[in-house]
């Protein structure tokens, strides 16, 4: 926009340029064609055509929904409010924008409506969220865009092939897994840095893979089954894979998004933003969007406030548990669900769609939580009516939603499950009033999923009022480790639920007295787990063989907050992020305890291990190769020893080059030596020996003045006289 310039400014600038304002016919100045120095007339048309605001002068903003409920006039608003309530959701339809056609004869509908948008893009955005929608059985949305009709109008009447492209082979997103030495990778965030590297033991260093700058701007994340690496963006997410270039393979657009959450088969990412209200007296605006992972389609969205999402969870931002959607059905990510107030919302990925369309009512339930193997929900539900209805802990089946087992729990005041990975055993920890409710005491409730019925067993402490620091199930395997104590150092017990004569009872295997220990971290494997003392512990390390019940090892990292297995069980992470100013870095341990090589890093965020996908052998092709392991592990053996020749070779080529450097200098010290000869002779008073026994030390006495001052001494002579006579 022109500066404003006032007619005293003009004057002022035509007298310092001695031009007479008085004598110039302003009406007779003509500028060159086009022209105008930037200043524009209130009268130019110009103006006008520039302001003008861009209609849309297409049909791009028009929508055909076919496939409607044919209803006859009666029934005419009811569907007409149907289908508004239906597309004003996902933008705003003008006004008169809603049609639906009658047939002149019955006045009934004909099917199908047409939809006027106020943009093009809410118009693209509403056929891709409802094509295919499901009004009911009879009726399923065909969604397209008006424009789209004028292609199909010029599609010609005779087919012709269409041009065959070159097969081009894509980059296997799966190469890091034949990686020759069987080595495992991760992923660190450091200052500004995000680092891909190899765990490469045997030379006792990480190998870099890529380096990237700035990747994502707050955290970055492995899918569960190692596919991508998703970053996230204040536009949205992004994925990247390969073997060793990470290329960007997916976009999601999502604005301002704050958390992400892959399905456990790596199908579906559900993105997570909130908005800040505009009136302070209203909630944060919640929005989710569940993207197909491969196409980046949005598969469905729910928005809404944040109380809306807020029910049950561990943790979350601004009030809503995360994640908020939780996956079930094992690794074919068929079944969803959220809670809410008095329903559990489960969602099948078929649809996208409530399973039966409705959900599933239970009164004041507090929290769930899948079968990590198969369609099998475990819901929590408190005490209700004062203790008169006592609390109790349900499975149910899906999607028939029939309950399978249910344990009522009495003077409860909170209760917590933890699934064995297999989904084999649940067992519900349940924090008990005493008689007095003064106090509270522990016990665990252990659900046998797989056997007939569903036999629960109650385990109690041998202290019940021994407060639970941790629970840890050893994954695929049958036993448990639980932290227990209120002083300073609790124990450690360590349970098996199978018994040595197979009765089927839980069975106690140790109890370790007075351990550093706050966590329990579990190898992968199974067998080995870490007795960690985080925080008030700084960093105490236990490495446990459970096979054994013996200690391997014991060590520390001072000040670490995160443990990680790699997921093979052969090593392990420690590190300490930015949590503390110093110490920042990460330690990379053997799984019996030796540590073998340290990184520091400053400003260090975030240590993850690559996941690895399940195996494709068959139990009986592991356990041959387990039964022959020593056939198989010849040729490691024999890699195994080269590396250590080359590691020797590489220590004596150290230590060579060492000895060299030393020579070197003492070749220059020597030559030095010599050069200065003469000024050693010249301060020798001519003495041309070098050697010490060639001269006899003598002793000298040297006086020395160091320092004279004077002082001038006041003298009294009456008193000296006095003295001498």
């Amino acid at each position: 926009m022109a500066a404003l310039v006032s007619m005293g400014d003009i004057e002022a600038k035509a007298l310092g340029l001695g031009i007479d304002l008085s004598t110039v016919d302003l009406e007779s100045i003509r500028l060159p064609p086009g022209e105008d120095f930037g200043i524009k007339s209130d009268d130019d048309e110009d103006i006008l055509k520039e302001d003008t605001q861009e209609y849309e002068t297409g049909f791009g903003n028009i929508i055909v929904v076919d496939n409607l409920p044919v209803v006859p006039p009666e029934k005419y608003e009811k569907l007409e409010g149907v289908v508004r309530k239906i597309y004003s959701q996902i933008g705003v339809i003008k006004d008169d924008g809603l049609w639906m056609p009658l047939n002149p004869e019955s006045k009934k509908t004909l099917g199908f409506c047409f939809i006027e948008f106020n943009t093009p893009q809410e118009a693209e955005l509403a056929k891709e969220k409802t094509h295919g929608y499901k009004l009911d059985k009879s009726h399923i949305f065909a969604v397209n865009l008006f424009d789209d009709f004028d292609k199909f109008m010029k599609v010609p009447d005779e087919w012709a092939p269409p041009e065959i492209k070159p097969y081009t082979p894509g980059e296997n997103l799966q190469q890091w897994l034949t990686d020759e030495k069987a080595r495992d990778q991760f992923v660190i965030r450091a200052l500004s840095d995000t680092e891909v590297l190899w765990n490469d033991p045997r030379q006792l260093k990480p190998e870099l893979v890529y380096r990237r700058g700035y990747w994502t701007e707050s955290f970055v994340q492995w899918s569960p089954l190692g596919t991508y690496l998703a970053t996230v963006h204040r536009q949205g997410a992004a994925v990247w894979g390969g073997a060793a270039t990470f290329n960007r393979l997916m976009r999601y657009a999502h604005p301002q998004v704050k958390l992400i959450d892959f399905s456990p088969g790596e199908k579906y990412l559900v993105t997570y933003s909130s908005h800040e209200p505009s009136n302070p007296r209203d909630t944060h605006r919640v929005v989710l969007n569940i993207f197909d992972v491969r196409t980046g389609k949005v598969m469905r969205d729910f928005k809404g406030s944040a109380d809306e999402f807020a029910t049950g969870g561990t943790g979350g931002v601004s009030g809503v548990s995360w994640p908020v959607f939780r996956w079930g059905g094992g690794k074919d990510d068929k079944y969803f669900a959220r809670i809410g107030k008095n329903v559990i919302s489960v969602y099948e990925t078929e649809t996208f769609t409530l399973i039966d369309k409705k959900s599933l009512k239970v009164e004041n339930v507090m929290d769930f939580s899948w079968s990590p193997a198969d369609p099998i929900l475990a819901l929590f539900v408190p005490e209700l009516g004062g203790g008169n209805q006592p609390a109790r802990v349900s499975l149910v089946q899906i999607p028939s939603k029939e309950e399978l087992r249910q344990k009522n729990l009495f003077s409860v005041s909170d209760c917590k499950m933890y699934w064995q990975s297999n989904g084999d055993y649940l067992a519900v920890k349940v924090d008990r009033y005493t008689k007095t409710k003064k106090s509270t005491y522990t016990g665990f409730e252990l659900f046998r999923i797989k056997e007939r019925d569903i036999p629960i067993e109650v385990l109690e402490l041998e202290n019940k009022n021994d407060k639970i620091v941790a629970f840890a199930w050893e994954p695929k395997g049958h036993r448990f480790a639980v932290i227990h104590g209120d002083g300073p150092k609790p124990d450690i017990s360590f349970y098996s639920m199978r018994s040595a004569h197979n009765s089927g009872r839980v069975s106690k295997l140790a109890t370790l007295k007075g351990k550093q220990a706050n966590a329990l971290y579990w190898s992968p494997a199974g067998r080995f787990v870490i007795l960690a003392g985080l925080k008030v512990f700084n960093g105490q390390l236990e490495f446990y063989n459970v096979d054994e019940l013996e200690t391997m090892a014991t060590g520390e990292h001072f000040m670490a907050t995160d443990i990680e297995w790699d997921p093979t069980g052969r090593y392990v992470a420690t590190s300490v992020t930015s949590v503390h100013e110093m110490e920042n870095g990460f330690n990379i341990w053997s799984f019996n305890g030796k540590l073998l090589y340290r990184i520091p890093r400053d400003h260090f965020y975030q240590f993850l291990w690559r996941p690895r996908p399940p195996s494709f052998l068959s139990p009986e092709k592991e356990e041959e190769i387990s039964k022959n392991l020593k056939k198989y592990s010849k040729k490691y053996e024999a890699e195994d020893q080269d590396v250590s020749l080359l590691l020797s070779e590489q220590d004596r080529e150290k230590r060579k080059m060492l000895q060299e450097e030393w020579d070197r200098w003492v070749q220059e010290w020597k030559k030095l030596h010599e050069e200065e000869e003469e000024i050693r002779q010249l301060l020798r008073d001519g003495e041309a020996s070098d050697e010490e026994e060639e001269y006899e030390a003598k002793e000298v006495e040297v006086e020395e003045v160091l320092d004279v001052t004077e002082e001038v001494v006041s003298y009294d002579f009456e008193q000296n006289a006095n003295y001498m006579s």
